[in-house]
């Protein structure tokens, strides 16, 4: 032979061997790159829920109208008009970073009465109440029109008068306290003058149908109850709960939709040395808040009892500590406008040196985001309308500007995974809500229903695939006939290739109604299947062994297929007659009645069928190959040592196959956790957590799919879903890294065989 030749060839061989093992290389890298991309992309989009919140100050001037008293400060949406209302009638708006006047309007204050108190109606509206020296009321509110002539934005400010520019008589002493709720239909006044008599004014909102001018038909509330000192006053969103607060120790709900309202439930503070400071409303109008002498802030809101009666219950605690050097003071709580979130300021008292403290929070999140020492005493404080920016007016007629970045103060680990009390529930819940038609709509973006929804999946779908699929490898590979296995394997493995809408399709429009309309005949299923199944193999082997002998080896499944047609014809025949004699005609609502068991047409169950059709050739193709490829040495060498088959099967081949069968189950595993189009076509899609088998569920994946398209991008929604598709991304890389190290183990402990 050519040397020559064989040299050449060697060369060749070699620079084959090199240029796979680089390909391969090469693709494995690839798909490790493209994970980690993937997850590096994931975290992108979910470290912004991480980030806390900051405040920079940007300027630092003098005040306009620098000798008048300020009585309420704010900014409008912007950020760019800040607006201040004096004791002395003037309503003063300038530019909020440079201190640049704007505008300045005279409000129809009456000759000699001056503005003892200001108070929000809704933290969003605008719409203020001010309460005059004189006992009377002027409603007003400050608004902001917006033009882009020469593509640049102006925004001009005013006032005005919801009411007219008339003034609401409610006592003929100075008023210390006043509040007002106000809607499309009706409107709540009530004030506290400097003698401490308490009115409550209510007005019935009726359109002219000519002039579609609003005239207002009042009602003076009587109240007979008793109280003492009040100090706080407030009126929730229905109109239905007056808030105050007695002798600084004492929290009262009164209900005004009575004829004669009465204080319905209250609270006292028990510690002698203790006492209630401030007192807010969150936006929405539901939780109040309130913080006293020792820093501790609480929410409350009204909860309706199972037996019916309301109570005013504490649905959260705050903290807000001492000062850094030790010094403490009554703090002030002021609500953001479009989320459940507040701030809480108080100066250092006198003597301890000039600065104020100033702490963000979020309710909902039970979070405190931020504390922060500022170097100025805070006389009166605003906060946008997006809580991007403060507007912050000192003790000695100076003013601030500071920045607020606080993107996502609504996320926190237990807002995510824990129970959480939300207004107007009555108890503490895991709930996902992400969007609704009320504009004080709070979002609930509890990921813990929706994890339990996706196990459950799972696990009803494992709980039908995995013995169907193990069980029918073990039979097709180890006692099948080779011409019979050429057949069912590849029609199992074809079901893999049907796509996953079609099932999902299937399973919603007729599967679902199906066994709605068919349930007694469905447990009879799970009843006779496995009855028809045993008895047949015992009948079989009870048979004379000339007609056994008569079917070819490995044949003897094939007889059963006649048999299963026959317990399901006979299932589905008998069930009618069986639900009239014990179920009354109607399982399904014997189900919901006597047993108190919820039913939903597409529910676990359905989950379960259908989702086992999808999963079960996955899990089949690979357990039978793992079974089939067990040397046959070992097996016959089982035989001829005198052990039965069903012994080899178990004391050889299934430990030898078990790496195999193992990895065919984690994989059926994720494609279950995995799986979208079934989930979300098969059930009620409704995210709750119950492990009924007849309720419905929502999976991580069918709740990515649904909302990312609807979310807005960078919003808390929208990176709760990246967070939501990051954790089932981690979920899938452990199952896979425990599933290899098993699977490892159990190849490592049966290679002796």
């Amino acid at each position: 032979m050519d040397s020559s030749f064989f040299a050449k060839y060697r060369r060749y061989r070699f620079l084959r061997d090199k240029v796979t093992t680089v390909t391969v290389t090469i693709g494995g890298l690839s798909v490790v790159g493209t994970l980690l991309l993937i997850f590096l992309y994931l975290f992108s989009e979910v470290t912004p829920l991480l980030k806390g919140a900051e405040i920079h100050q940007v300027n630092h001037y003098s005040m306009l109208n620098p000798g008048e008293t300020t009585r309420y400060v704010a900014m409008e949406e912007q950020a760019e008009i800040a607006f201040r209302l004096t004791a002395e009638g003037n309503a003063l708006f300038w530019q909020a970073q440079t201190g640049e006047s704007v505008r300045e309007i005279r409000l129809p204050i009456p000759e000699g009465a001056s503005i003892s108190v200001v108070e929000e109606s809704t933290i969003d509206s605008g719409i203020l109440i001010l309460g005059l020296s004189s006992g009377e009321v002027l409603i007003v509110k400050h608004h902001y029109r917006t033009r882009y002539p020469n593509d640049e934005r102006v925004i001009t400010p005013s006032i005005e008068y919801p009411y007219g520019s008339n003034t609401f008589v409610m006592s003929s002493k100075a008023l210390t306290k006043v509040a007002i709720r106000d809607d499309e239909e009706k409107m709540t006044l009530a004030a506290l003058d400097n003698a401490g008599g308490l009115s409550v004014i209510k007005f019935q909102k009726e359109e002219d149908f000519l002039s579609g001018e609003v005239v207002l038909e009042k009602t003076q509330v009587e109240l007979t109850f008793s109280h003492g000192e009040i100090t706080e006053l407030a009126i929730d969103s229905d109109q239905h709960w007056l808030f105050f607060i007695e002798n600084h120790t004492r929290l009262n709900a009164v209900d005004l939709y009575q004829d004669v309202p009465v204080i319905l439930d209250s609270y006292a503070i028990e510690d002698e040395d203790n006492r209630f400071v401030d007192m807010t409303l969150l936006l929405g109008g539901i939780s109040l808040l309130t913080v006293d002498t020792q820093g501790s802030i609480i929410q409350w809101f009204m909860v309706r009892n199972t037996q019916g009666p309301w109570s005013l219950q504490p649905v959260r605690e705050f903290s807000n500590g001492s000062l850094s050097n030790g010094s403490s003071a009554e703090a002030t709580l002021i609500a953001e406008h479009r989320r459940k979130g507040f701030l809480s300021y108080r100066n250092l008292r006198a003597g301890s040196g000039k600065g104020s403290e100033l702490v963000l929070y979020h309710s909902t999140a039970h979070r405190e985001l931020l504390r922060e020492e500022l170097p100025m005493s805070i006389d009166q404080l605003g906060i946008a309308p997006r809580a991007n920016a403060l507007i912050v007016l000192d003790s000695e007629n100076q003013a601030s500007y500071w920045t607020v970045e606080n993107e996502h103060p609504d996320i926190s680990w237990s807002a995510l995974w824990d129970e959480i009390w939300y207004e107007s529930y009555r108890q503490p819940g895991y709930i996902w809500q992400s969007s609704s038609a009320s504009s004080d709509f709070e979002p609930k973006f509890s990921l813990t229903p929706l994890a339990f929804g996706t196990l459950k999946a799972a696990f009803y779908t494992l709980l039908l695939a995995a013995p169907l699929a193990i069980c029918g490898a073990i039979y097709t590979a180890y006692f099948m006939a080779p011409a019979l296995r050429r057949k069912v394997k590849p029609l199992i493995e074809l079901m893999e290739a049907l796509p996953t809408v079609i099932l999902g399709f299937l399973a919603g429009i007729w599967l679902a109604p199906f066994i709605e309309n068919n349930l007694t005949g469905m447990f009879l299923l799970f009843l006779s299947l496995p009855v028809t199944v045993f008895l047949s193999g015992y009948f079989w082997h009870r048979m004379p062994s000339q007609l056994r002998c008569q079917v070819p080896d490995g044949w003897e499944a094939a007889l059963l297929i006649p048999m299963l047609l026959f317990a399901i014809g006979g299932s589905l025949y008998f069930a009618t007659g069986l639900e009239s004699a014990f179920f009354e005609g109607d399982m399904r609502s014997w189900i919901t009645h006597e047993l108190g068991i919820s039913f939903d047409q597409r529910n676990a169950l359905v989950v379960g069928i259908a989702m086992g059709l999808a999963v079960i050739p996955t899990i089949f193709s690979i357990a039978e190959d793992a079974i089939f490829s067990v040397p046959r040495h070992l097996s016959n060498g089982s035989l001829a040592l005198g052990a039965s088959p069903w012994q080899t099967l178990v004391g050889v081949v299934l430990p030898t196959a078990s790496p195999s069968l193992f990895s065919a189950l984690m994989i059926g595993m994720g494609r279950a956790v995995g799986e979208t189009m079934i989930v979300l076509m098969a059930t009620g899609n409704t995210p709750i957590m119950d492990a009924n088998i007849f309720e419905g569920m929502r999976t991580l994946s069918a709740n990515i799919a649904v909302e990312v398209p609807e979310a807005e991008v960078g919003s808390t929604h929208f990176r709760v879903l990246y967070l939501s598709a990051f954790f089932l991304f981690l979920f899938t890389f452990v199952v896979n890294t425990v599933a290899e190290v098993v699977r490892q183990r159990l190849r490592k402990r049966y290679s002796s065989l």
